[in-house]
């Protein structure tokens, strides 16, 4: 099984005081370098252009982070599952996963991100600003332009597993894998028979499927097992792939 995950917006500086950069041989898919070096090289241009909060579609709050785009070559790396500390990898508490299940996050979760494709999840890796769905000249969209290069070392890394999709469209686009062998996550909110999708809420419940089954024991391997995980703590539905749409895992939460 694999689980598929977004990164997040908020990020937090390294904290094990290893000073080491960035190093792309070392990142999961190492055959991608060539092609992460040139996301980089792109995103640290546009990061110090006059434009530059318009092209990574960002607010002025976040400006330093923009700022430091320009250093991502000297900047200390850490731990993905560190640098990442959102709604969803909040919810996940990867510090309190044991040596056991952390390694079993590093060989079955891949994180999504606009300068490098897809990482594991202990990958180290400098704290940066851009999303999958910004243009990076001369390279265009980077959902486009990653879908072409994910395609063959992904596939082989999938294989005929059961994958977890638990990433936003944005981050969806970059590699699509077989639907009959999908099972795509969503989150509602339910009042008075009344269903709605609050992201805050849904990267809470998808950060905390992840935490789960990466805790459960034995180890999920079919749709029925994560079924059952989930509904220790969701009401669920299940709805089966069709066509190329994937299996969907609905998750639905009552509002008082």
């Amino acid at each position: 099984m694999l689980i598929f995950l977004p990164p997040s917006e908020g990020k937090t500086p390294p904290a094990d005081n290893v000073d080491e950069p960035l190093d792309l041989r070392s990142l999961t898919m190492p055959e991608l370098a060539d092609e992460r070096r040139q996301v980089v090289d792109a995103l640290i241009e546009a990061s110090g252009r006059e434009d530059a909060q318009s092209v990574l579609k960002v607010g002025s709050r976040v400006l330093g982070e923009v700022e430091a785009n320009q250093h991502i070559w000297r900047a200390a790396a850490g731990p993905a599952h560190d640098i990442y500390t959102g709604v969803l990898f909040d919810a996940l508490e990867a510090r309190t996963l044991t040596p056991p299940q952390l390694k079993r996050a590093t060989e079955q979760v891949l994180i999504f991100s606009g300068p490098f494709g897809a990482t594991s999840f202990t990958d180290r890796i400098p704290m940066f600003r851009c999303s999958m769905d910004v243009k990076l000249d001369p390279l265009g969209k980077l959902g486009s332009w990653w879908k072409k290069r994910l395609a063959e070392p992904l596939s082989a890394r999938v294989g005929d597993q059961l994958v977890i999709d638990c990433r936003s469209s944005s981050y969806a686009q970059a590699f699509t894998s077989a639907p009959e062998q999908t099972l795509v996550v969503n989150s509602f909110t339910e009042r008075d028979g009344e269903r709605k999708v609050v992201t805050h809420f849904a990267k809470h419940a998808r950060g905390q499927l992840t935490g789960m089954l990466l805790r459960a024991e034995p180890q999920p391997q079919t749709i029925a097992d994560v079924v059952s995980v989930a509904s220790e703590q969701w009401e669920v539905e299940v709805r089966p792939a069709e066509g190329r749409t994937p299996h969907q895992l609905n998750l639905i939460t009552a509002e008082d």
